[in-house]
């Protein structure tokens, strides 16, 4: 028998409005640009005012509340809206003329010079063309050139490279002639490609040196023989294997560390770099500290004058058809979807500066000196608290923004802190203690590192007592090796 039965519950949901806002807010503004094109694209209501005509008069768009805007109805029908919501203004954002207030070097159109330079793989091909090689081996070249990682390794293994030789080439090479041809490039510039370890891209660039120096002689016998105990530091040994003294050891140590590890890396290296846009600006005005937002956080949009023409020829014509009102339709979900995303984008600007500026002031004297120690203990639930606002946003606001201060350019979330208990009973940042930590190994005897029981003591000497699992934790997160690979000669 069918059993009925009524129940009440309660869901909480997010509105389509809450969700843009939410992916909008932990867009970093570097990649903000490239989102708001994406939305100019897809949504012929929204323009962008500084690609309107700069002669038509601007106007406001009206205020709205943005937390208000999740509770329209998308599924109003036709007759109900209200044209004059459209109508009104050109909707232009009463943000846009903050980009004054914030303003940034990437207003100025600059045109930047571009270094023409030959590529890793076209240096190495064009030293390829001045070997007398036939056909067949300059085929063979090419393939090995082709096949180096971008370190400049060869890593695949030379079956495989006769393999892809018979099947993209047509050409039937031996094992011997792939070996001839990748001798020849492994005497390339820069010294040391083509290798296929780093043993074999170390000895590489040592037989390039005179050979007839004993350093150089002792240095091919520890990597071709030694390499572990090398790697390891177990100089002892190595002095009692290799039958030398200390000071001939750090001859040869210093040798070995002036050659490349990675040697392809060497032409690559700048273009790798990440270009950081900063999403705030912190200046120190004679004490005063002033907060602004990077420009590029506040588009100037406003909803198209051509889709607010279309509802004025709706409601004077007479014609109240199908397709009309499916046209209708279309052009209000549009026209809701602009003003939505304008919406969000002023929520989001909001939600930025309120959060920043809670930052700012718990920090105070952190950006007034740059000092690291005046860094407070500090998490999210903090700020939170401040702002009155979810952990969840402000972590989205912490993990994907910059802030340029007059000490660098930082990641919010490097701000933030867990507190530790000094002997005092006063609570001080982990970041504190990390900076301690870093000039204790630093200023430490490299002949005889600390280990870590030893930095827990220096540690508790000067009124930090925490645990030596602590202090190797920090150690691991700063990447500082243990004592025994931090031994120098």
């Amino acid at each position: 028998m069918l059993k009925q039965s009524l129940q009440q519950k309660l869901l909480q949901k997010l509105s389509p409005q809450q969700i843009q806002f939410i992916k909008l807010l932990q867009v970093p503004t570097v990649s903000l640009d490239a989102r708001i094109k994406e939305e100019l694209e897809i949504n012929p209501a929204l323009e962008d005012m500084s690609l309107a005509n700069m002669n038509e008069p601007k106007e406001e768009y009206p205020d709205q509340d943005p937390s208000e805007a999740g509770s329209e109805d998308q599924n109003t029908e036709v007759e109900d809206f209200n044209v004059e919501e459209y109508l009104q203004d050109d909707n232009v954002s009463d943000y846009g003329s903050s980009r004054g207030r914030g303003g940034d070097d990437d207003d100025e159109r600059k045109e930047i010079p571009i270094a023409v330079q030959s590529s890793f793989f076209e240096n190495l091909t064009q030293q390829l063309d001045l070997l007398d090689l036939s056909d067949k081996d300059r085929l063979i070249g090419l393939q090995i050139i082709g096949s180096l990682d971008d370190d400049g390794y060869l890593r695949r293994p030379v079956e495989s490279l006769i393999d892809d030789l018979a099947f993209s080439q047509n050409i039937i090479a031996e094992e011997e002639e792939v070996l001839s041809v990748l001798e020849k490039i492994q005497q390339f510039d820069p010294a040391g490609v083509a290798a296929r370890d780093l043993q074999e891209c170390l000895l590489i660039q040592l037989r390039k040196k005179d050979g007839e120096t004993p350093t150089i002689k002792n240095a091919i016998q520890m990597i071709e023989n030694h390499l572990e105990e090398f790697t390891r530091k177990h100089y002892d040994k190595l002095e009692r294997t290799l039958n030398i003294n200390s000071e001939e050891l750090k001859a040869i140590i210093d040798e070995i560390l002036k050659l490349n590890p990675k040697p392809g890396d060497s032409g690559a290296a700048t273009s790798k770099q990440m270009h950081v846009i900063p999403d705030f600006h912190i200046e120190n005005n004679d004490g005063v500290l002033v907060l602004t937002l990077n420009a590029r956080n506040a588009p100037e949009l406003r909803v198209s004058r051509s889709y607010q023409e279309m509802f004025q020829h709706y409601e004077k014509s007479d014609q109240k058809d199908k397709k009309m009102k499916e046209a209708v339709q279309f052009v209000k979900q549009k026209l809701d979807s602009a003003k939505w995303f304008i919406d969000a984008i002023k929520q989001r600007q909001h939600t930025l500066l309120k959060t920043m500026n809670a930052i700012m002031n718990y920090q105070y004297e952190y950006f007034l000196t740059g000092d690291e120690r005046n860094l407070k203990p500090m998490i999210l639930k903090d700020i939170a608290d401040r702002v009155d606002m979810d952990i969840s946003t402000v972590s989205r606001v912490a993990n994907s923004k910059y802030v340029q201060t007059e000490f660098g350019t930082f990641l919010l979330k490097s701000f933030f802190s867990e507190a530790i208990q000094t002997e005092s009973g006063e609570e001080v940042s982990n970041k504190e203690v990390k900076k301690i930590l870093a000039e204790c190994i630093a200023n430490e005897d490299k002949r005889k590192p600390l280990a870590d029981e030893k930095l827990t003591e220096v540690l508790k000497e000067k009124g930090y007592p925490i645990a030596r699992r602590t202090v190797a934790k920090y150690r691991e997160a700063m990447n500082i090796p243990v004592a025994r690979l931090r031994k120098e000669l």
